[in-house]
């Protein structure tokens, strides 16, 4: 059974030194990675695209430049949106389709029912969804066999992510 990684970063500095390091020593392919940030509206160092295609979100990142902007960018799926009863967010990676369906169907569920989706237990779900309400960045990583997972973890680990877990995908 495949899995993801999941964990909450504090900064967007983690962000970036995260998924840089999934990137470049454990080689997961960005459509491996999902992030989930809340979009203030006052971080301007995160950049930000209303587009849901790779190439887009790449050249968005490319452009706005900043902290993560470039390497959320580089992410598959990268977009803006507003989830109901929750707030405007900026999303990455398979998380995004989850979230995009919630927020274009207007549904009930926010957060939760896009991270149960993935494969979250309920319980931890409501866990993610509070630690990313009150400013947390949700990052979660496929792992395709147990190598992976353990790679995973330990960047998680060294990057100093909380709530690191490893849930089985839907």
């Amino acid at each position: 059974m495949s899995k993801s990684i999941v964990g909450i970063a504090k900064s967007t500095t983690q962000v970036e030194s995260t998924i840089q390091e999934l990137q470049n020593s454990v080689l997961l392919a960005p459509e491996h990675i999902s992030v989930l940030i809340p979009d203030s509206g006052s971080t301007p160092e995160i950049g930000t695209v209303k587009a849901t295609k790779a190439p887009e979100g790449a050249t968005t990142g490319a452009v706005t430049g900043g902290a993560i902007g470039g390497t959320l960018g580089l992410l598959a799926g990268i977009g803006t949106l507003a989830i109901p009863g929750v707030g405007p967010f900026i999303a990455a990676g398979p998380i995004m389709a989850g979230l995009a369906g919630i927020a274009a169907g207007a549904t009930a569920g926010g957060i939760v029912g896009a991270l149960v989706g993935l494969g979250i237990p309920e319980y931890e779900a409501k866990a993610y969804e509070d630690r990313i309400k009150a400013g947390g960045y949700l990052i979660a990583a496929h792992a395709a066999d147990h190598d992976a997972a353990k790679a995973i973890r330990t960047v998680f680990e060294r990057n100093q992510l909380e709530d690191i877990s490893a849930v089985t995908e839907a």
